[in-house]
């Protein structure tokens, strides 16, 4: 058999990209880091609220940070949880605590602590950097975990004496954002770097196979679980995303916007690692739903690439401020996520002049498992390309393999695939045979191996026996001038099994119901037509952007 029958993507990769990468070319991401921070000094790494960090400054951070960690008398091994919103104090304490051999547990600060007591319990965490925003839900947790070390810290703390107790001040009294909380022997960030000066972090070999990060899963289904994710998995990943990058940047030279929060497993691999290793300066954007700071970073620098889901994307584009930017820098803006909308992708492309790539991961791929080429030579409408050495596959139920353009779930293999989840052998089993990963998403290839989402398993809905895919009647939806963003569900129905219920935030305020039905039936066979429509002012997200379905259908 040809060597390529099976990778039939290859023959569509533009010059440059290479088939394969060495996921072992570097031991540990540790490694990476050291040789990073070292090689790019002065120039800034990351920016918050136009503060600059240089990768100089976040060594000798990090190293601080670490060095703290080890005199509080934690171990290799031991894991740390990472609880606060895109700040310059995320990075320096992330490449510390993996600096100091400590496993990282990324905390989505909106938790509440019902959320957070699982993770930490489940997760066996022993420290903690949050912040104070946060803290009072931590105190109703903590005595049920075996968290402690607590480090504190505020939104202002790294922003510089000035800006910091303005920044400071707006938070505590002017927002009362931070409710009043008590902790055992808390510790502030700067306190911790203060102190963690004194001390060195002695050597220890950190080896390819060891786990560094347990990544939760949205928990969207069942219960949260812990992705385990080793050095190998994430040198990996970066060197995968910076195949499909480098040929079209000047490394060393390009600013990246980064609205998506670093705990998130997306911008945690794309930003704060891969674009950081290609000498990126990261603007980090706390709240990317206040697009007035996006506005203002983007008139701050020369932004050339950017990273966001479908949500921000269509947001931005019809934020008037946000139009009349200057996008003469734009290289690329990088989706991922969540399915793209075709309508979103033209106005953004019309808007910017430069392609919007969509790409395709999941927590347990660490995450990035396919991408549109950067340079517009992709397609619009899929999510693109396996990155190099990685596999991917459509299998029927049964497990078989199916031929282009026929419908199953999405399998992949490749060096960047998780090595399982903590502590949970069972779902291990599920998600994972023979090395290939079981992904839940369903989709199709096409002969020259491009790879299109249909939708995931779980949000199909069943209409007398017929499959929906919300993704499908979305997409129609999204295609109408007076709609914003919409989501579909299935409800219960008794003659049909369910139906579809379609929820809707107007763009237009004179949208009726009556029209939307008629656009439905003219573009939609008749088991996918609505038969519920609910407008709302906004749609449940996440803090990505991904609309909450699990929320809509208890309404």
């Amino acid at each position: 058999m040809n060597n390529n029958e099976h990778k039939p993507w290859l023959a569509s990769y533009p010059t440059g990209i290479p088939v394969n990468i060495d996921p072992d070319k570097y031991s540990s991401v540790v490694e990476v880091i050291d040789e990073t921070l070292k090689k790019y000094g002065d120039k800034a790494a990351f920016v918050c609220m136009g503060q600059e960090l240089s990768y100089k400054e976040l060594d000798e951070y990090s190293n601080a940070f670490g060095g703290y960690l080890i005199s509080r008398g934690l171990e290799p091994g031991n894991k740390i949880a990472l609880m606060m919103p895109n700040l310059l104090q995320y990075p320096i304490a992330l490449f510390g605590a993996l600096r100091a051999g400590l496993v990282i547990v990324n905390t989505n600060p909106l938790y509440t602590p019902r959320e957070m007591k699982h993770q930490f319990v489940d997760a066996e965490v022993k420290a903690i950097v949050i912040a104070e925003n946060f803290c009072k839900n931590l105190q109703q947790v903590v005595d049920h975990t075996n968290i402690n070390t607590i480090i504190t810290t505020t939104i202002g703390e790294m922003l510089g004496t000035i800006k910091g107790s303005v920044v400071n001040f707006m938070v505590k009294k002017v927002k009362r954002m931070v409710p009043a909380y008590e902790l055992p022997n808390p510790v502030s960030f700067k306190e911790a770097l203060k102190q963690g000066k004194k001390f060195k972090i002695p050597y220890r070999k950190s080896n390819p196979g060891d786990v560094i990060a347990l990544q939760y899963t949205g928990g969207t289904t069942g219960v949260s679980k812990g992705a385990m994710l080793t050095n190998r998995n994430l040198v990996a990943n970066m060197e995968q995303i910076k195949s499909a990058i480098l040929p079209y940047i000047t490394e060393g030279k390009e600013v990246a916007l980064s609205p998506l929060p670093l705990y998130h497993i997306f911008a945690f691999s794309v930003n704060c690692l891969a674009l950081m290793n290609m000498g990126c300066t990261n603007i980090l954007i706390v709240n990317p739903r206040d697009f007035s700071t996006i506005v203002k970073a983007w008139k701050g620098y020369p932004v050339s690439l950017m990273t966001g889901v479908n949500t921000l994307y269509n947001g931005l584009a019809n934020d008037k401020a946000f139009q009349a930017l200057d996008f003469t820098n734009m290289i690329a803006s990088i989706a991922g996520g969540t399915a793209v909308k075709n309508s979103v992708a033209e106005q953004w492309e019309t808007m910017t002049g430069k392609p919007l790539s969509e790409g395709y991961g999941l927590t347990e791929s660490s995450p990035v498992a396919t991408m549109n080429p950067i340079d517009g030579s992709g397609r619009r409408g899929t999510i693109g390309m396996p990155v190099p050495s990685t596999l991917m596959r459509i299998v029927d139920e049964q497990g078989n393999v199916l031929p282009p353009d026929e419908i199953g779930e999405i399998q992949i293999k490749g060096p960047q695939v998780m090595k399982g989840y903590f502590n949970r052998p069972e779902e291990t089993a599920k998600a994972l045979n023979d090395g290939w990963l079981n992904t839940g998403d369903i989709a199709k290839m096409s002969p020259d191996g491009y790879f299109t989402i249909v939708d995931r398993k779980k949000d199909m809905i069943l209409v007398s026996g017929f499959n929906v895919y919300p993704n499908e009647i979305e997409e129609v939806l999204a295609s109408h001038p007076k709609i914003m963003e919409t989501a579909a569900i299935g409800i219960p129905d008794e003659k049909s099994g369910e139906v579809v219920k379609v929820f809707i935030v107007k763009k237009d305020k004179s949208l009726k119901e009556k029209e939307v039905l008629e656009f439905c039936r003219e573009n939609l066979t008749g088991y996918k037509v609505p038969k519920q429509i609910a407008f709302m002012d906004e749609l449940p997200k996440s803090p990505v952007g991904k609309i909450l379905r699990r929320e809509l259908r208890e309404f």
